[in-house]
């Protein structure tokens, strides 16, 4: 008999919660027992794994010690606070959340990109899943790293609403019923009106005009590339889509590559889909490709014509599954084959 792994999914109410489990039953993952696990809030509730229904646990009660891996997306105070003590117990975490990752003794990990790293997890028993804009960033750009380095990124993210949580899917439903039949909007989730517009702000800003969500980009790339020098410039803009954040990516290699290269090394990539046929429609875009799918897709692979040494893609992907729920069961599934 092959040996099992016990898992408890921390946030199992919320939408990255929900899809971890979802995904945990469809990867045929080697589950012993599932424990769903959230606020006080939410004992009782019933959520779904493959065709049966687990009942939610009280997290303040829940002893870590039964799971040999939590996988954490019920926010960063949550895991500040929990994560610790379920690495105490003898459960390795595989966070969701901002908390830890930037602690240098917490590795940050893409599994496409740097599974070595999750090795690292021994000195304190956690492991940090990277933003969802990072993930699917990093994943497009490696192949081309390894093959010939990259200086510089310019990136311009256009995120999907899911990515603020289920009230910001809501309000964006919400006012586009209001438009579409007259009625003044309300605002509460966002600055301004996000049905039919597009919001140049993701998170806070900073004292250098930055958003916090793209200093993440700057912060994790470096981390997970383990490349100081890397340059990364970028703008987070969220608009009214519901799953799946697209991104226009312009790189600076240290090495030239043609636009037919990339595409041969992006096609042979792990995680990667490559949808670049120069025709009407023949690219990639969140809602057609990338919603409900598990892959990095990109497209509009070609040489920038302001720049001898540039590249440019478009790259989408699902930000609930591979920007978060599907990049979190990956490193479980490394963890369980290589590590416990």
């Amino acid at each position: 008999m092959s040996k099992t792994y016990n898992i408890a999914v921390v946030g199992a109410t919320g939408a990255v919660g929900e899809t971890m489990l979802s995904i945990l039953a469809e990867r045929a993952f080697p589950v012993g027992d599932v424990y769903a696990v959230a606020s006080s809030r939410s004992i009782g509730k019933r959520v779904a794994f493959g065709n049966r229904y687990l009942v939610v646990e009280d997290l303040a009660d829940f002893d870590f010690s039964k799971a040999d891996i939590g996988l954490f997306s019920a926010g960063a105070s949550v895991s500040k606070e929990y994560a610790p003590k379920a690495a105490d117990s003898g459960c390795i975490v595989v966070d969701n959340t901002s908390q830890f990752r930037y602690d240098d003794e917490i590795p940050l990990v893409v599994p496409e990109v740097n599974p070595e790293a999750i090795a690292l997890y021994r000195k304190h028993g956690i492991i940090a899943n990277p933003n969802c804009s990072t993930i699917q960033m990093v994943v497009a750009l490696k192949p081309i790293y390894d093959a010939v380095g990259i200086e510089r990124i310019n990136v311009c993210t256009y995120q999907a609403v899911s990515g603020t949580g289920k009230e910001a899917m809501e309000e964006l439903i919400k006012q586009t019923a209001q438009l579409l039949n007259g009625k003044p909007i309300e605002v509460t989730v966002y600055p301004k009106q996000i049905a039919f517009n597009a919001l140049p702000q993701i998170d806070v800003f900073l004292d250098n005009g930055y958003t916090k969500e793209e200093m993440k980009m700057v912060w994790e790339t470096r981390k997970i590339l383990q490349d100081d020098a890397i340059q990364v410039n970028p703008t987070a803009v969220r608009i009214p889509v519901f799953y799946g954040h697209s991104e226009a990516i312009h790189i600076e290699t240290k090495e030239k590559i043609t636009s037919s290269q990339a595409h041969t090394l992006l096609g042979k990539a792990p995680g990667i889909t490559v949808v670049d046929t120069r025709e009407a429609g023949g690219f990639p875009t969140a809602v057609t490709e990338s919603a409900g799918n598990d892959a990095v897709f990109v497209g509009r692979i070609r040489e920038d014509i302001s720049h001898l040494r540039g590249l440019d893609l478009w790259v989408v992907a699902d930000n609930v599954r591979k920007g978060a729920a599907l990049n979190s069961i990956q490193i479980a599934e490394i963890l369980a084959k290589n590590h416990i």
